[in-house]
């Protein structure tokens, strides 16, 4: 199925890209351009990645987590 119309990106192009490590649409669009024309593919585009299309991405949600937790901790602790 077509994801991106006017450049003819595919579905299986979009899980491919990301299993390359594309993971947000406009890594998507650097590869193969989709979303760059008329931009009516990008909510297609994040729905696909935010459906696993992307195996880095949990990966990626952990890193940011736990990133986060103690800069949050700080800021309570400053309140």
């Amino acid at each position: 199925m077509y994801v991106c119309n006017c450049f003819g990106v595919t579905e299986a192009q979009v899980r491919k890209h990301a299993a390359d490590g594309a993971c947000t649409p406009r890594q998507i669009a650097s590869a193969c351009k989709a979303g760059t024309d008329c931009g009516s593919c990008v909510r297609r585009i994040q729905a696909l990645l935010g459906r696993g299309a992307c195996p880095r991405r949990d990966l990626a949600d952990q890193g940011e987590s736990v990133l986060a937790e103690p800069v949050l901790a700080e800021l309570e602790e400053a309140a």
